[in-house]
């Protein structure tokens, strides 16, 4: 490489905090300050994303004054299609003051605001697309702008491009810090029995994540339905760990609206966002990941890497990470009863709950790890700034 560290912008939205923000910092994290210096921007410094930055100390600017593309969702504090161009200008100037090589872009919002800027500017664009293969943006907008488009999963690949971006397109699983030691499950276990006022005996079943549709939280409350109707006899609660959409249909009220409809609303607790996880996933009997569409989630890997056994639908980019039936079980979709029968055999038979948690963490530990992805990134930001050795 050059004598100069390469200058890396990495953009966020700030009232946004979710699975793929976590990963975008890991990589931050791990970069060697010889080799690139990170420049984090932050669009709205209040929320839970901030407080994370803060908790890291990983240093950030506010950038107000270079407004948001608008987005459907929004009723206020986005920019109107009038602003942006002017907005637009204010990105192109910053990027230059701050000699930008790289626009490394990690969200849908993100993507849209700043990748004309990124070109106008002379910068390179790398496109980290962690949504849904068919997304207008990664198909029409990437194959024309991005210099690299980097995908979580092969499920996650932009499914009709409008040209060619196959030497273009890598696929780079997230990054996850393997955990040094595991916490006293029973421990963690009782301490959210307590908290909750619940019978000692409870086992706990939880759902990790954003309360948005395509991960499907209702569903999450009509497979513990489903599992309690079966098994009157097996004490268990469902506890949903993740914050509500903050613009648009807000799930925690259906959640509890459908749970109050099934009778079950004392089974059933709303946790909010909560971090560190690594005890709360311990205190989980089984994970369950309802979520179609979904590339890549993270609490998937972070459950596996904690001996946390995963029941998941068969859909997205689960298949990748689950072999069914060795390091954990893959479901119908949409089909809450599906849940049933795998729930079934890691709660009521010790002896497969311990061959499924220690099949999940041996092969977690083997596939996922921060350095991996961080050489893999590295490579790309190299080849497409000409530095490569």
């Amino acid at each position: 490489m050059g004598s100069m560290p390469l200058v890396v912008i990495y953009p966020f939205v700030g009232d946004e905090f979710g699975g793929s923000d976590i990963s975008a910092i890991k990589l931050i994290e791990a970069l060697h300050p010889s080799e690139v210096n990170p420049v984090v921007v932050v669009h709205s410094p209040e929320g839970d994303f901030a407080k994370y930055l803060d908790s890291r100390e990983v240093p950030y600017l506010t950038v107000n004054e270079l407004l948001l593309r608008p987005r459907h969702s929004r009723t206020t504090g986005g920019a109107s299609a009038m602003l942006y161009p002017l907005a637009a200008a204010h990105m192109v100037r910053f990027l230059k003051q701050h000699k930008a090589d790289i626009v490394h872009t990690n969200s849908g919002l993100i993507h849209s605001t700043w990748a004309l800027p990124t070109v106008l500017a002379g910068a390179r664009l790398l496109w980290h697309h962690r949504g849904d293969p068919a997304a207008r943006g990664v198909n029409l907008l990437a194959p024309f702008i991005a210099s690299h488009i980097v995908t979580v999963s092969n499920y996650a690949r932009p499914s009709s491009p409008l040209i060619s971006i196959e030497r273009r397109t890598s696929v780079v699983h997230s990054p996850f810090d393997h955990p040094d030691m595991l916490p006293d499950r029973e421990e963690c276990r009782m301490e959210l029995v307590q908290e909750l006022g619940l019978d000692e005996e409870t086992r706990l079943v939880g759902f990790f994540g954003a309360l948005i549709d395509r991960k499907r939280p209702i569903r999450f409350v009509e497979a513990v339905h489903a599992f309690r109707s079966q098994y009157p006899e097996v004490k268990i609660a469902g506890l949903l760990f993740g914050s509500p959409e903050q613009y648009g249909k807000r799930l925690d009220g259906e959640v509890m609206e459908r749970a109050r409809e099934l009778r079950i609303e004392d089974g059933i607790h709303l946790m909010g966002f909560r971090s560190p996880i690594n005890r709360l996933m311990c205190a989980m009997d089984i994970l369950l990941v309802p979520a179609v569409n979904e590339p890549f989630g993270r609490t998937l890997i972070e459950a596996m890497l904690l001996g946390t056994p995963v029941v998941a639908t068969n859909h997205g980019g689960n298949p990748e990470a689950i072999v069914d039936g060795k390091t954990g079980y893959l479901v119908e979709p949409e089909r809450p009863t599906a849940f049933v029968a795998p729930m079934a055999r890691l709660l009521k038979d010790p002896a497969e709950w311990r061959r499924i948690s220690e099949n999940a963490r041996s092969s977690a530990l083997k596939s996922y790890g921060i350095r991996p992805h961080t050489e893999e990134i590295m490579r790309i930001y190299r080849q497409i700034t000409g530095r490569a050795a």
